[in-house]
């Protein structure tokens, strides 16, 4: 006999099942598509014969030193802006510099960040690395 917990946890299951209806532009429903369509669309979750959940693999960009000097760009403000808070006393060139700094030290981070990214996804997906 299946305990309360148990119980409770069935009834939600039923109570959140839903289907889709596909409705077309004057408001009636309509057949669904066939089945090759709904296979084009990548699967967020497959279970696997042994019973183990794999996600889908998203694909990831190679890695570019000219993205990781626009990301770097983009953090410099947010570094003068806490540089700012945290040392109210110092004069307002030393936080630019302190900033300038640790935006130089975040470019080679982010592309290492994803190289990584990126050898994970060609791992997983099964691909080689291009020369």
């Amino acid at each position: 006999m299946p305990s309360r917990k148990q119980r409770r946890r069935r009834a939600k299951d039923r109570r959140h099942e839903y289907e889709y209806v596909y409705v077309d532009d004057s408001g009636h429903e309509i057949e669904p598509p066939p089945e090759e369509d709904r296979k084009r669309e990548p699967a967020r979750v497959k279970n696997t014969a042994s019973g183990k959940k794999t996600t889908a693999v998203r694909e990831v960009k190679p890695p570019s030193w000219q993205r990781s000097l626009r990301r770097s760009a983009l953090f410099f403000p947010l570094f003068f802006i806490v540089f700012s808070l945290v040392n109210k006393n110092s004069a307002v060139e030393i936080r630019v510099l302190s900033s300038l700094a640790y935006s130089a030290l975040f470019i080679p981070l982010t592309y290492l960040m994803d190289r990584t990214a990126y050898r994970t996804y060609l791992r997983r997906s099964g691909q080689q690395p291009k020369p």
